[in-house]
């Protein structure tokens, strides 16, 4: 896998962007959140999702101008329309948002209609939990379904992945980022197209018969939900408090009304904990409970458990030290697209 600097590496990509119309703060938010998905580990949702997401600017899939539209407003809570606008742009705007009306009454709460597709969630919590306050965000893509309900064979929804970030007091914090499938549209894909298989079934055939085997996603297969085959409806179950929080508090625009392309809802939720038990005593408690995760004892020859997101934050730093390694199918879409931009390709380490 061939490492680039992270700093050359976003600035590349925020040209790339910048070329097919994004202003510079866009560009370079779209270049940060890709490149971080891909420090963090989640190299399906983050360079690798480049290529499509500048087709879909030259395209008109992704407005590249203009603001979102406030349809609904309190002191706490905003409902957004997204228009199409860039998703990472869109979340981190929506996130700045919720964290300033945190700090004023607690909590602060965004939710998104008609986004463009928002890239790694694991991208955006760690400024939040950074800051001594917890982020929740949820997505999902009303205009795509791949996630079969418990005991059906028909696709009613996507993976809806569900993110999460919160301070441990001294210690790094936690960053969880779970999808309520076992697997994801995009691991499919890239599985499917390399002719691989998963470890496990994590999808069930046109007749519902579970599968390790990704040929069948595109094929009438769809992805089966966390559980799956024993408890199939606690991922199912979780997968639609996704789509409420999204969608369904949306309003018109979500899966009733069949939208068309690319996208994402989205829902934001900030928390202060100075304005609940204080930010000393939550500090206090998240700490605690995640020294003892790190103690726990494990099995003989095993490694010791670990927080979420431990893993993702030590491959960054090293990432940011030594260079971040991308995908084997990413150099050769990133030099073709400098090509064809004039874009200086960057020099790997």
């Amino acid at each position: 896998m061939m490492r680039f600097e992270v700093v050359s590496l976003i600035s590349t990509v925020a040209a790339l962007f910048a070329k097919e119309g994004l202003s510079p703060d866009r560009a370079l938010d779209m270049a940060e959140v890709l490149v971080e998905g891909d420090l963090l580990g989640h190299d399906t949702h983050g360079l690798g999702l480049m290529a499509p997401y500048l087709d879909a600017l030259r395209s008109g899939g992704m407005t590249a101008e203009g603001e979102p539209e406030i349809i609904a407003q309190t002191p706490v809570a905003e409902t957004w329309d997204g228009r199409k606008l860039p998703g990472p742009w869109l979340v981190r705007r929506a996130v700045a948002r919720a964290e300033a009306m945190a700090e004023v009454f607690g909590l602060g709460c965004v939710v998104i209609k008609r986004a463009h597709h928002i890239a790694c969630l694991a991208a955006y919590p760690e400024p939040v939990a950074r800051a001594g306050k917890m982020l929740l965000l949820v997505s999902s893509d009303p205009a795509t379904a791949s996630v079969a309900p418990a005991g059906g064979i028909a696709a009613v929804m996507t993976p809806n992945p569900l993110a999460a970030g919160w301070p441990t007091g001294e210690g790094p914090p936690v960053i969880l980022d779970v999808s309520m499938s076992y697997t994801t549209n995009g691991m499919s894909g890239r599985l499917k197209a390399a002719g691989g298989v998963f470890p496990h079934p994590y999808l069930q055939d046109a007749e519902g018969v579970p599968t390790n085997d990704p040929a069948v996603f595109g094929a009438g297969g769809t992805l089966l939900p966390l559980g799956a085959p024993g408890a199939p409806h606690k991922g199912f179950a979780l997968g639609l408090l996704v789509e409420a929080l999204t969608n369904a508090l949306g309003g018109e625009g979500g899966r009733a009304d069949v939208p068309g392309g690319w996208g994402a809802a989205v829902f934001v939720l900030v928390l202060d904990p100075a304005r609940f038990g204080g930010t000393e005593a939550f500090a206090r408690e998240a700490g605690w409970l995640a020294e003892t995760i790190r103690t726990s004892p494990a099995p003989a020859g095993q490694p010791a458990p670990r927080l979420p997101g431990e893993r993702g934050l030590a491959r960054k730093a090293e990432a940011l030290h030594s260079g971040v390694a991308l995908h084997p199918s990413l150099p050769p879409i990133l030099a073709e697209r400098c090509a064809a931009a004039g874009v200086v390709m960057p020099d790997p380490i």
